[in-house]
């Protein structure tokens, strides 16, 4: 064996892609085949997959999504609302309500959207409950 293989990472032999793991998981579907639901309800995952039989089960998401769900928002409305205040001057109560609707709309929109990055991110890398598995 020479230097420069010894140096070489090994190569997984079924290793999975994880932006098209991340893209289908954003669009809440699952990370292997991209057709059965990732999610049922709002934020449940399913157990197995309905088209390709994964089992799901496996994942730990926890509060991972929130985080992130917050940490987004808040570093898209904090500069918004800056500009909209020192530019504009509203009423307290108008911006109040209207920045609380925008942080409640786009909270609710991100978080199953960013639970399905999550576990598709935990399949790709082979995580917690996907690391046994083809």
């Amino acid at each position: 064996m020479t230097e420069s293989q010894a140096v070489q990472a090994p190569h997984i032999a079924n290793d999975r892609p994880t932006k098209p793991a991340l893209i289908k998981g954003w669009r809440r579907k699952c990370p292997d085949c991209g057709k059965g639901d990732l999610l049922h309800s709002y934020l449940k995952v399913n157990d197995n997959c309905s088209n390709c039989g994964l089992d799901l089960s496996g994942h730990r998401a926890d509060d991972g999504p929130a985080y992130l769900t917050i940490l987004i928002v808040g570093h898209l409305m904090a500069p918004i609302l800056h500009v909209v205040y020192f530019a504009y001057r509203p009423e307290p109560l108008v911006t109040f309500t209207v920045f609380s609707i925008g942080c409640l709309a786009s909270s609710l929109y991100l978080l199953p959207r960013l639970k399905g990055i999550v576990v598709a991110y935990q399949w790709a890398r082979r995580m917690h409950g996907f690391d046994n598995r083809t």
